[in-house]
């Protein structure tokens, strides 16, 4: 079977989705499926050091990168689409991921042309407070463009159920498979030696760390998570915030003023987007994880903070609700009081919340890694190639 996925950007700086299609795509290839990639080299406002219009050689897949031009939240690559017009044909599967992207258009066009069948990973896109940010825009590029090509698609990969609910209530009746992120668990058996996050920010050295790892953006809930951290930190003044993650919109001023509103910025740490060993560092050290976020797919993050033990804090808008059924999470929700509460406890109860953290880490990596993942995608590949799509739901 030979599976093509389209990706605007793979770059680092767009977070979790980006990272996923990669390792996805990996579990896939050791399967024994053939598994190419193509992406543009955009990185954000930057662009990747990367070789151009040749097939780069993974572990389990192959990937090619195009150049694109980049205008604010948009991005287009007329050379993606020229080759996805000459080799679309070749492959059996065609996946696009993310939605609101100029660059998936070629994608849905060329598959629906060819009579391929494809798939859209809107990646938590199509959730009720996404869709409402900048709706003076998404709204008729959505009608336009996203409706008829989700529509048209054999089916939607959902990552919650919370996602699936979301679109069924825009009168989408594509089949759709639920079938959430995963992570490499050898990455969290491997323990990485903490010092080097220390090296780098010793005023976080001996202090109890409280670890947001995320873009610093408004969907994020900073704004929730500064007041509820500026009041814990009155009652135990030995935490320290760390925030880390880019600032792809500009947003980062506006944080920082809230909480030297709050009077905390000095406990607060803004380390910009930790990758590797230094991010897997910062979950080594951390305390406890926080995600107070407005709107989320289904977060890479949380799942990493989980996997290394943690004590997680995340709001319901983050959508796993297993982790809620599982009592391995505090799950909260979208509001500065209850996150405050979560924080408190956590901090006032902490065997009881190191506790959680081991339950959390066992229940991660028995059940969401990507070998896991990759296997039920392949029996949606092959459902559709029988052409039974109502038996993927």
């Amino acid at each position: 079977m030979k599976v093509l996925h389209c990706v605007p950007s793979v770059g680092l700086i767009y977070g979790g989705p980006s990272i996923s299609v990669l390792d996805l795509a990996n579990s896939l290839g050791s399967l024994g499926l053939e598994v190419d990639i193509i992406t543009t080299n955009l990185n954000g406002s930057s662009i990747l050091d990367v070789p151009l219009f040749t097939w780069l050689e993974e572990k389990n897949y192959r990937i090619q990168y195009f150049p694109a031009l980049y205008f604010k939240d948009y991005k287009i690559s007329f050379s993606l689409a020229f080759w996805l017009y000459k080799n679309i044909h070749s492959y059996d599967i065609i996946n696009s991921h993310a939605i609101f992207s100029l660059s998936n258009i070629p994608c849905y066009l060329f598959s629906f042309l060819n009579k391929k069948i494809y798939i859209i990973h809107p990646h938590g896109m199509l959730d009720g407070w996404a869709l409402n940010y900048k709706s003076w825009k998404k709204s008729p590029y959505y009608t336009l463009i996203e409706k008829p090509a989700l529509k048209s698609a054999q089916a939607i990969r959902v990552l919650t159920a919370s996602e699936d609910q979301n679109i069924r209530s825009l009168a989408i009746e594509t089949p759709t498979c639920l079938i959430p992120n995963g992570l490499d668990p050898q990455i969290f058996i491997n323990r990485i030696n903490p010092a080097i996050f220390y090296e780098k920010f010793p005023q976080t050295r001996d202090k109890h760390l409280v670890l947001f790892l995320g873009r610093i953006d408004p969907k994020k809930g900073l704004d929730l998570l500064a007041p509820a951290f500026a009041k814990v930190n009155q009652e135990f003044p030995n935490t320290h915030l760390v925030i880390a993650g880019p600032d792809n919109v500009g947003y980062l001023p506006t944080v920082k003023k809230i909480f030297k509103n709050l009077e905390c910025l000095d406990a607060v740490t803004f380390t910009e987007m930790l990758t590797g060993d230094m991010k897997y560092a910062a979950l080594s050290v951390a305390s406890i994880y926080i995600a107070p976020s407005y709107s989320e797919g289904f977060s890479m993050s949380i799942l990493e903070g989980m996997a290394s033990g943690l004590p997680c804090i995340f709001t319901t808008a983050c959508n796993f609700p297993e982790a809620k059924e599982a009592q391995v999470a505090k799950v909260v929700e979208v509001n500065q009081e209850e996150i405050t509460e979560a924080l408190l406890w956590c901090l006032s109860n902490e065997e009881a919340a190191k506790e959680m953290g081991q339950k959390a880490r066992q229940f991660i990596l028995e059940n969401y890694t990507w070998d896991k993942i990759a296997v039920k995608l392949v029996e949606v590949y092959r459902t559709l190639i029988e052409n039974h799509p109502k038996q993927i739901r």
